[in-house]
């Protein structure tokens, strides 16, 4: 068992990331494989994924997952709310019996740099820059902030949004005793709404999660 990571947000929601050390067949013993997955290590990626919600909640009902046409699984009950992201050998999941919410996990590697100006508004690569001295805070928070609008993208769940322009930092970041890093957003898909990303990194890995009430 390989429970990485593990963080009881409030009475509702708990947050975890899975290293994925087991074959295939350890998950099939508990996860429905939901068909068109058809490449080993995405369909691997994909069972440690929904493995780990009933991990999270014992009754979360994985046979119950339906997908939207924007990708996105949901329980059409909404017993629980829920969000699954992959991330070389790592899964993380967001379940929620009363939040909408929204998980991602990245990698931390150069190649973000080489795609930032497909997601970073013109003020965020301002903020990056006052960290462009220090190399490796450079790459972890143009991680960070990609991790926070994919998180932010799956909160949403109907796709079609601007990364650059629909989501966008929106104030200064805090860096909690806790390691937690909170990241202030504002949506801007149509009116305003204003958002809390929280953040962590483990290494080489960034985790960010957002959550809402209704």
């Amino acid at each position: 068992m390989a429970l990485f990571y593990q963080h009881n947000i409030n009475e509702n929601t708990k947050l975890g990331i899975w290293r994925i050390e087991e074959p295939e067949a350890f998950y099939l013993e508990k996860v429905p494989l939901k068909k068109g997955v058809s490449h080993p290590y995405k369909r691997l990626q994909h069972l440690a994924g929904r493995f780990l919600l009933p991990t999270l909640y014992e009754d979360f009902p994985l046979e119950e997952i339906l997908v939207a046409d924007t990708r996105k699984p949901f329980l059409e009950s909404e017993q629980y709310h829920f969000s699954i992201s992959h991330g070389g050998n790592f899964a993380a999941a967001i379940v929620s019996s009363k939040s909408r919410v929204g998980v991602d996990i990245e990698l931390v590697s150069p190649r973000i740099i080489a795609i930032s100006h497909k997601f970073l508004h013109h003020d965020e690569k301002v903020f990056l820059n006052d960290w462009i001295h220090l190399t490796k805070m450079h790459l972890e928070l143009t991680t960070v902030l990609w991790s926070a609008k994919e998180a932010i993208y799956k909160w949403y769940g109907h796709g079609e949004l601007d990364f650059r322009q629909h989501m966008q930092l929106n104030g200064a970041i805090t860096f909690k005793a806790d390691e937690t890093i909170v990241l202030p957003f504002v949506f801007k898909k149509r009116e305003p709404v204003a958002l809390t990303v929280e953040a962590r990194i483990f290494d080489q890995l960034a985790l960010a999660w957002v959550l809402t009430e209704g």
